[in-house]
């Protein structure tokens, strides 16, 4: 399943996001999932494993696994190189080794000290707090991402964490306005208000932490996984089907593309296979009242500012 960008290109609605996942295990983790039918693949350079993923991605295609017009790929701007974006794109491009991307992202919409091309640093004052640079404004950087598009060295570009108002202020100065928002959004945050006035705006919402994080937030972040809560356990009793696969089912029903990320080979195929069963309306309903507005991504922990406040 698939749908169709603003840009006019198609995205897979389920993907794999590979934030957090061990170097040494990505080749194998990659190329199991393209072989389990994976086509959409979240990257970033702040995760710090393009390289690594760059080298999957050329055996698959050497091998003629997939060919590379087959695949929906993802990378995103780090903070640090907001002022640098044409050179960024290149770097990454570099280590994944593509000639395009798919889709192009600014992962937040804040720039910060410049630490190098593609290093991905985020310099912390003396008191241990951000160090933002407030000589860019994301105007400008947005329009240094159209110029990629010109370039035609991305097909889409996109913007990750930006809430309404943001939202709406890109869509004032935007030349090529935004395919895609990519955000935190799952039944412990669910954010109707964002998904609905980007719709309406024919903005697509990609869902990062689909799933709440799990184990891996709680154990970072502190957060309470949603897959542990009773109205999912229930959902998936009556469905036979896991917990997760509730959860990416609802987050493909209510029209997000959902990026899980799993370092399992059981769980990438048992993710994938959630188009042979459908939540009913009172199902979906009864997802809705597990709403706790509860953010599970915080990068404050490592900024000594919270970005959202």
């Amino acid at each position: 399943m698939a749908i169709t960008l603003n840009s006019g290109f198609k995205m897979p609605v389920l993907g794999l996001g590979v934030w957090r996942m061990d170097r040494n295990e990505i080749k194998n983790l990659l190329l199991s999932a393209i072989n389990l039918g994976y086509r959409h693949f979240d990257c970033a350079a702040d995760y710090k494993n393009e390289l690594e993923v760059g080298e999957a991605f050329k055996e698959a295609f050497d091998t003629d696994l997939v060919k590379r017009e087959d695949l929906f790929i993802t990378t995103k701007l780090w903070n640090s190189d907001h002022g640098h974006v044409i050179e960024a794109c290149k770097n990454s491009l570099k280590k994944l080794q593509l000639e395009y991307l798919d889709l192009y992202l600014i992962h937040f919409p804040m720039a910060s000290k410049h630490s190098g091309i593609g290093t991905t640093r985020s310099i912390l004052d003396d008191e241990g707090v951000l160090e933002v640079d407030a000589t860019i404004s994301l105007e400008a950087t947005w329009h240094e991402m159209e110029k990629l598009v010109e370039m035609g060295l991305v097909r889409s570009i996109g913007i990750s964490n930006y809430d309404v108002y943001l939202t709406r202020d890109i869509l004032s100065y935007s030349k090529i306005k935004p395919a895609v928002n990519q955000i935190e959004t799952h039944p412990y945050f669910q954010r109707d208000s964002l998904i609905k006035f980007c719709h309406k705006y024919g903005i697509a919402i990609t869902a990062h932490t689909p799933l709440g994080g799990a184990l891996a937030n709680t154990e970072r972040f502190g957060s309470v996984s949603c897959l542990d809560d009773p109205v999912l356990k229930k959902l998936s009793d009556k469905h036979n089907k896991s917990p997760a696969q509730i959860v990416l089912r609802w987050g493909v029903q209510r029209n997000t593309i959902v990026i899980p990320k799993s370092s399992k080979t059981k769980r990438l195929e048992e993710n994938i296979n959630i188009f042979d069963f459908e939540l009913s309306k009172e199902d979906m309903e009864l997802i809705k009242t597990m709403e706790r507005n509860q953010r599970s991504n915080t990068p404050a922990k490592a900024w000594g500012i919270d970005v959202y406040a």
